[in-house]
């Protein structure tokens, strides 16, 4: 048997019956006669050659196993088609179709979350592309066109070809283990200089040769803040760490905030980048205004 090919429309009468368990109650939904979805559904089984709905000894019309069978399909086309529709018109009204987000190491991650479920909820239509860097690197995927909206730290300046806005700060504090030499107290100046200091490293040209709070000549260079967070857990050595990933640590005594004479914490600027031969849309710049807000949400 050839099996003909329904409609938009027979698809969507379809799914109207059986959500609304009625032909009057889809007639009403889709503003349509009675008549009319019952020609619909005739239709749509004409072409399948199957029958959808079992009519007679019931008031109340039911899906055959045929009906069941050919029920999730039919909302997957449908659900594409609107998804096309609605990605359609947020083009028509300049929403951008994508967005490539690179984000610097140090933004935390509860702020990372909650931004990003808020903008799905807000722009279901836009796809997102997600990479998180160190230092240099994450401008760095801005000029080679890899992002089109960075949140960076201060380490790279006015760049003639970036554009930046402060959006907020992150804490940095030096820390190790508990039975770390730094860890007791009255430490006296240069201490921190005889012990091994774990560094977060820079993988791009636009830093190279810069160090960013270094104390020791002894380090150990590490493109990972996790890798980082772990070693210092273990008792291997001491570093800077953002604040909110090591706040549980230093809660649970897994880590201790280190009291050195030369203060190596910081406030690590956080900003949001963008090319400036480009002009940030609709769901850019709600991004850039979301984890500036979600940032000062953390300080307070």
């Amino acid at each position: 048997m050839r099996v003909g090919e329904p409609t938009l429309d027979q698809l969507r009468i379809f799914l109207a019956v059986e959500e609304e368990g009625s032909f009057g109650g889809a007639a009403r939904r889709m503003g349509r006669a009675v008549s009319a979805i019952s020609y619909g559904v005739s239709q749509m089984e004409a072409q399948l050659g199957v029958t959808l709905f079992a009519r007679e000894g019931s008031r109340k019309p039911q899906l055959t196993e045929a009906g069941k069978g050919l029920l999730a399909e039919a909302r997957a086309v449908t659900g594409e088609v609107d998804a096309l529709l609605a990605k359609t018109r947020s083009l028509h009204s300049g929403l951008e179709s994508d967005v490539s987000l690179v984000l610097d190491v140090m933004v935390p991650g509860d702020v990372t979350a909650a931004v990003l479920r808020d903008f799905r909820a807000m722009f279901p239509t836009v796809a997102l592309r997600l990479n998180v860097e160190a230092l240099g690197a994450v401008a760095a995927c801005l000029l080679s066109e890899e992002a089109d909206l960075a949140i960076a730290g201060p380490v790279v300046g006015n760049h003639p070809e970036l554009d930046r806005q402060s959006i907020g700060q992150v804490e940095l504090v030096p820390v190790a283990a508990p039975d770390h030499p730094l860890a007791k107290a009255g430490i006296v100046p240069g201490e921190s200089r005889k012990h091994l200091q774990l560094v977060l490293s820079d993988r791009s040209p636009l830093t190279e040769g810069r160090e960013f709070s270094v104390l020791s000549p002894q380090s150990w260079r590490l493109a990972d803040l996790g890798a980082k967070h772990s070693l210092l857990k273990e008792g291997i050595g001491w570093g800077n760490m953002p604040r909110p990933m090591v706040a549980d640590d230093l809660k649970n005594g897994a880590l201790v905030e280190l009291d050195l004479p030369e203060k190596p914490g910081d406030a690590y600027t956080l900003s949001a980048m963008w090319r400036r031969d480009t002009k940030p849309g609709p769901a850019t710049s709600w991004l850039i205004n979301a984890i500036r807000d979600k940032l000062e949400g953390c300080d307070r």
